[in-house]
């Protein structure tokens, strides 16, 4: 993740000409990792990949859909996690088009709730993106994660927001390592933070590697110890 000193993963130091550098050498970092998954929730890929506008279910509105994972290529170099327990996410392609080469081609996986709309199920079909579900009404990441590793062999999975995702995976001991990207600014109270009360959650934290970006920013990586 980005963050500012104060542990803020959105704001605006995100937009500021003197977090460019840094913002770039998160792409970097990301791309040096060589995993096998990114992941985000739904509001991150809403505002990095799909847009705001929801899904045309009406060609589905018919359709009824076993709760079964769907699979369609169980063996891709790549993959785009996305938590859409909502159902909103509007995907044109099975695969993410960016210019970043770290983020282009990686295959869509969707993590459900079996109590997912049919037509949303039958629209991600249409598509052939892959689909599992972890939890009946709520979603249960343990259970998540285990899929991803047994059924798309994803053994390295960056974990890159939003907030709210991250919190959840902190407060549920599901991350291994933190590697955090730090602008110099504060940002205060309005906005999502990541650090001052989710990373409290990992107990003790064991710093691993350090890198100076520029004249103020910095990386920092942290395994945690309770694992």
């Amino acid at each position: 993740m980005v963050t500012s000193v104060d542990g803020k993963v959105t704001g605006d130091f995100l937009y500021r000409p003197e977090t460019e550098e840094i913002t770039q050498y998160y792409y970097k970092r990301h791309r040096n990792y060589c995993a096998d998954a990114f992941l985000c929730g739904r509001t991150t890929m809403q505002g990095s990949f799909t847009g705001e506008t929801a899904p045309d279910l009406s060609p589905f509105k018919d359709a009824e859909v076993t709760r079964e994972d769907y699979i369609p290529y169980p063996d891709m170099p790549f993959y785009a996690v996305a938590i859409d327990t909502h159902c909103r996410l509007n995907w044109s392609d099975s695969c993410i088009h960016d210019e970043d080469p770290g983020y282009d081609n990686a295959y869509i996986i969707e993590v459900l709730c079996e109590n997912a709309h049919d037509a949303f199920l039958a629209f991600l079909r249409s598509k052939k993106i892959a689909y599992i579900f972890a939890g009946k009404e709520s979603l249960n990441l343990e259970l998540a994660m285990h899929k991803l590793k047994r059924l798309f062999k994803i053994n390295r999975l960056l974990l890159e927001g939003g907030g709210k995702t991250g919190a959840t995976f902190a407060q549920e001991g599901l991350i291994d390592e933190y590697s955090l990207v730090v602008a110099p600014f504060i940002e205060g109270n309005s906005a999502t933070s990541l650090i001052a009360e989710e990373l409290s959650q990992a107990k003790l934290l064991l710093q691993s590697d350090s890198e100076k970006i520029g004249k103020s920013g910095y990386w920092v990586r942290y395994k945690t110890m309770n694992r």
